[in-house]
């Protein structure tokens, strides 16, 4: 009986991919000797943790279940951000439709709709703010309401108006009551801004606040340190200027001769992008 039981938990063991060592001669096994756990990879301890007293019962096989002609395909998602690109191949309409439907992180749950990004899709300016507020979830487009008419108006300043640059997100979701992206969610939303780059080639991207600069950057630097200094985004080579969010421009009127300098830097490195 120990033998079958031994053998059922080895079984048990190999179906989860846990590889047991077997010495040739076993050890005599005392009664009061207590069972202990299998040391694992910490890999794989969600699933391979298993203690000797949990094992009793083999498990039933269930064979793989076969696709068929009216399951639905699954819908190509994200991975981590790498230096290499986004590892999307979606073109605009495939994108925005995959940005619809994903389920990458908890702010799906309850979400009322994404805001995929709106503007120009030849931009050569491309704008990233942080996360979509309560009107742009209603509305579906980023930077509406005084924070985006205030950008409207910085768009002006530098000679653009607001359909002739695509504006995004480093989030698609709104957040619960406007809090701060957790780095978990912004690890998971990248690729989809990552493609969105990859299909505007823009010549100048301009992150506002230090939420979008940070993840632009992969940088933890202040927001006081990442302005005034030229940088490029991942290795596109593509420059990228840091700035104030319009949302805090609002509150801190003081600071709009900073931005203003920014956005003059934009507009020159713009200018040589065209020449």
């Amino acid at each position: 009986m120990a033998d079958a039981a031994e053998q059922r938990r080895l079984n048990y063991l190999a179906r989860l991919g846990v590889d047991v060592w077997v010495p040739r001669e076993p050890a005599a096994r005392t009664e009061a000797a207590p069972a202990t756990a299998i040391p694992v990879e910490a890999s794989s301890v969600e699933t391979a943790s298993v203690e000797t007293a949990s094992v009793e019962t083999a498990p039933v096989d269930v064979p793989p279940t076969q696709p068929t002609e009216s399951s639905p395909q699954p819908q190509p998602q994200p991975q981590p951000w790498v230096a290499g690109g986004s590892g999307l191949t979606q073109d605009w309409p495939e994108l925005a439709a995959a940005v619809s439907g994903c389920r990458q992180c908890g702010l799906c749950e309850g979400r009322t709709q994404t805001v995929f990004g709106s503007g120009a899709r030849d931009a050569r300016l491309l704008v990233v703010g942080e996360a979509p507020g309560a009107d742009e979830e209603r509305l579906g487009e980023p930077f509406v309401g005084p924070a985006g008419g205030l950008l409207d108006n910085m768009l002006l300043a530098m000679g653009l108006a607001r359909e002739q640059v695509f504006i995004a997100n480093t989030l698609k979701c709104r957040p619960p009551r406007n809090r701060d992206p957790r780095p978990e969610e912004l690890r998971a939303c990248a690729p989809w801004l990552q493609r969105q780059v990859e299909l505007l080639q823009p010549g100048l991207i301009l992150a506002l606040g230090r939420v979008a600069a940070q993840s632009l950057l992969a940088s933890d630097e202040p927001l006081g340190r990442l302005r005034g200094r030229a940088h490029h985004y991942g290795a596109t080579g593509i420059p990228l200027l840091v700035s104030y969010h319009p949302a805090y421009l609002l509150r801190m009127p003081s600071e709009k001769a900073k931005a203003w300098q920014d956005l003059k830097r934009g507009m020159a490195l713009l200018r040589r992008e065209a020449a």
